[in-house]
């Protein structure tokens, strides 16, 4: 896609429990990754970080955040160019579900359902995270699941009344 096309909006989710540094916390990561991510488009707004306990063997709290950010770049393009921010910010890929520097993922994007080898939007498993839907309903509470129909709102507090 080239850079005159329409741009798309995209809730992208971020993730950290691994500092890079002393200095480099997990959520100052979140902040750089943020910037970074002005880069590829206008950022449109980024929500608190939060402190979750993991998921899995990681030991270590979370700094989670979202935002939401309009590109020019088509899904895949996007999916490589956070996967550079990812590596530029010190992430590894080891172990799965283990500690990291640094996890975005794209979550929903404006052109409802994507789906290729390498990516499908809405992420896969958003639904029953709510590390993932207690950021974005602070920033896009309104923005609708192109699956179920229901707000990320609506999805939250469906999670939460279950649990």
């Amino acid at each position: 896609m080239s850079k005159t096309s329409p741009p798309h909006i995209y809730a992208l989710a971020l993730g950290s429990n691994r500092p890079l540094s002393a200095r480099q916390t997990p959520a100052r990561l979140l902040d750089e990754a943020a910037r970074l991510i002005g880069d590829l488009g206008d950022v449109l707004a980024v929500a608190p970080v939060a402190i979750t306990r993991p998921v899995g063997p990681s030991q270590r709290l979370f700094a989670n955040g979202a935002l939401v950010v309009r590109s020019c770049l088509a899904p895949e393009d996007m999916l490589h160019a956070l996967q550079r921010i990812e590596r530029s910010l010190g992430r590894r890929r080891y172990r799965r579900w283990g500690a990291r520097r640094l996890d975005i993922d794209i979550i929903l994007w404006s052109g409802g359902r994507w789906n290729s080898r390498r990516l499908a939007i809405p992420h896969p498993a958003f639904r029953v995270r709510d590390f993932v839907l207690g950021p974005l309903v602070s920033i896009a509470p309104r923005w609708r699941d192109p699956v179920s129909g229901f707000s990320l709102r609506h999805l939250q507090a469906h999670l939460r009344k279950a649990a």
